[in-house]
């Protein structure tokens, strides 16, 4: 079973990768520590986890998903 609970998500970047993160449902939307990118990407997520666009992220949290 995949991402049913969204505890992980992936997060679309603009060169077609996609990065797996951990989402902390307890941190407010615009905190950028709402998101803690995992050493994991792929070119096609699984159906079952949500996909998140990097804009719909903080600026912050973008820069982390990039050095992955």
């Amino acid at each position: 079973m995949g991402g049913k609970h969204g505890k992980y998500a992936y997060v679309k970047r603009k060169d077609g990768w996609f990065v797996k993160v951990r989402v902390f449902k307890s941190r407010g939307e615009g905190d950028p520590e709402r998101y803690l990118p995992l050493t994991f990407k792929t070119r096609k997520p699984p159906r079952t986890y949500k996909v998140v666009d990097e804009e719909d992220l903080p600026e912050e949290a973008v820069k982390k998903v990039y050095e992955v």
